[in-house]
């Protein structure tokens, strides 16, 4: 697996590997905001993710992750922070996600 040292690297390298959509997430649905549409979360899948602590700054602290979905023939990345400053909206799909 490919190691990024910064969240830019990370975004520019998974670009490059087909990750083109740009997704926000919130409890319900997984949502394209270039395009304004919105996809079950359950048709998504986590494929991989990296986590960076770019300084001691709490609000530099964050996740990249690279979702894809079969049923949509989409890819593309989700960024949350980790910590205090964490999406309660990701970490509830991430924990549905592992249980599953």
């Amino acid at each position: 697996m490919q190691n990024y040292s910064t969240l830019l690297d990370a975004i520019q390298g998974l670009e490059a590997e087909g990750y083109t959509e740009d997704f926000n997430l919130n409890q319900y649905f997984v949502k394209n905001p270039k395009t304004s549409q919105k996809f079950n979360q359950q048709s998504f899948k986590i494929d991989k993710h990296f986590r960076f602590d770019e300084d001691s700054d709490p609000s530099n602290q964050s996740i990249i992750y690279a979702i894809s979905s079969k049923r949509y023939h989409l890819k593309g990345i989700l960024i949350n922070a980790h910590g205090i400053y964490a999406e309660s909206s990701t970490n509830l799909w991430l924990e549905k996600l592992h249980t599953n």
